[in-house]
């Protein structure tokens, strides 16, 4: 191999692995050094793999672009935003009199369909047609992605039919489309009828599968995944695990644990490990949840947030807090999820004052904004511990419209302790917030009947008249 070739592919190798500013100026340096920079074939593959703003001022330095760079500068744009861009060096092309070929429309096609632009991207597509391009594979599974990402699976399925020998890559991308479009019974019948597949088109399978609420088809698939012998991923195992969960399948869960463990996932990829903490947590097995936390070599926030949330929803809100604790003392940042599952644990341990404090430090300490979700937590603390003036106080004061929901768990406290009072206000809100539900207004008169209030409780039944809203079979209302 010459020495020239060597210096191309080594750069090559440099230019797939750099993943900041400071190395790819260390890699445009290496191959400026070797006399490299009059090479069209080096810059345009510099050009096509490095980060857009970079490439974008190396390409403004190249004083008579080819079609080679100017087809690398827009795939270049392809693959990172801001996707427009491929559009403006298309034009600017094109303006130099440089036709374009295949290797400039399949990167267009991907970028209208990042951008979810059908009406670009068709624009592109009737280009291709006239000039006679669509026999390229590149151009046709480009088409295809950006029909089905856009929801025309018409238009994608008439590409489709096309093709003599669709790849499994183009398999998927119609069975992606057919189930983001709630068409899952098509997107099954093109998922049987593949001759290849690959472990993606499983898991893509699986998890629109699981997208759509159907567990047991998703089991039924990994079962046959496993059958015809393909071995689960990193990915496969974080679709099925929750669907796992959800149908209180432990037998496969712990199969999936003993699994990953013999491939190094559990201590190595961070998503599967995070998968089975919440899997053991929500079948009640706290135990083999720290096991694994703890056994995890790297944790992100999820990691924190997973097991702080599963101590909350099994009733270990102290030990939660702990948690929380010990998270922050380490350094790592607590997000919107982090203070969703430490208050829950506040409110399940009864920590009134402990979850008052972490509330309120949300934003100066850590700055984040309480949201719905935080204002929800705090409801549901001042709830469960018969502070419902408290709870009031904070609905009526946050920065935030209050929800129906706010407002059924004050109601529900209000009950649970007997503040009639109070109970009336949410009651009021609630028919307010939710005119149509005439559970609200059942719930409203029996407050007005407990408390001897008839000709409250005729207003109310009035009321319901008069808004056209009619009880739902079942429902008591008072006399």
């Amino acid at each position: 191999m010459s020495r020239g070739r060597e210096i191309e592919r080594k750069i090559l190798s440099l230019l797939h692995g750099a993943k900041t500013p400071t190395q790819l100026t260390q890699i445009h340096a290496h191959f400026l050094r070797h006399g490299l920079h009059q090479s069209n074939q080096i810059l345009a593959h510099f050009v096509s793999l490095c980060a857009t703003p970079y490439a974008t001022r190396l390409f403004a330095h190249i004083p008579n672009p080819n079609i080679l760079l100017f087809n690398a500068i827009i795939k270049a744009h392809s693959l990172h935003p801001p996707f427009h861009l491929s559009f403006s060096f298309f034009c600017l092309m094109k303006s130099r009199s440089i036709y374009p070929d295949h290797h400039s429309f399949a990167p267009l096609l991907k970028s209208a369909s990042n951008l979810r632009h059908y009406a670009l991207g068709q624009s592109v597509h009737a280009h291709v047609l006239r000039l006679g391009l669509t026999r390229h594979a590149s151009v046709r599974v480009a088409t295809v992605d950006l029909y089905a990402t856009c929801g025309r699976m018409g238009d994608a399925s008439k590409v489709f039919d096309e093709m003599r020998d669709p790849d499994v890559v183009v398999w998927n991308l119609m069975i992606r489309g057919f189930c983001n479009t709630g068409d899952l019974k098509t997107g099954l019948k093109l998922f049987t009828q593949m001759k290849e597949r690959t472990v993606v088109s499983w898991n893509l399978m699986m998890s629109c599968l699981a997208q759509r609420n159907k567990e047991g088809k998703v089991l039924e698939l990994f079962n046959g995944m496993l059958e015809q012998g393909f071995e689960p991923d990193d990915a496969s195992l974080v679709t099925v695990l929750p669907v796992c969960a959800r149908l209180g399948a432990v037998d496969v869960g712990e199969w999936i644990h003993s699994y990953a463990n013999s491939k190094g996932f559990v201590r190595e990829a961070i998503n599967v490990g995070n998968s089975l903490v919440d899997f053991y947590c929500k079948c009640g097995k706290l135990q083999a949840a720290w096991g694994i936390f703890n056994e995890m070599a790297k944790k992100n926030v999820v990691s924190w947030n997973t097991m702080i949330s599963g101590l909350a929803y099994n009733g270990e809100g102290e030990v939660g807090v702990g948690l929380f604790e010990e998270m922050v003392r380490g350094g790592v940042e607590p997000n919107d999820s982090t203070f969703v599952g430490v208050l829950a644990c506040c409110a399940h341990g009864g920590l009134v004052d402990r979850g008052r404090d972490i509330f309120a430090s949300m934003s100066v300490m850590f700055g984040v904004s309480p949201k719905l979700e935080h204002y929800g937590c705090i409801v549901d603390l001042f709830g469960r511990s018969g502070h419902v003036r408290g709870a009031l106080d904070l609905i009526t004061s946050m920065p935030l419209k209050p929800t129906a929901a706010l407002w059924g768990a004050l109601l529900s406290a209000c009950r649970t302790y007997g503040d009639r009072e109070i109970a009336e206000t949410a009651a009021k809100e609630l028919v307010d917030l939710e005119p149509w539900n005439s559970g609200n207004y059942v719930l409203l008169s029996n407050i007005y009947a407990e408390e001897g209030r008839w000709d409250e409780v005729e207003k109310v039944r009035l009321l319901m008249r008069g808004d056209g809203v009619k009880k739902v079979p079942g429902q008591s209302a008072a006399g």
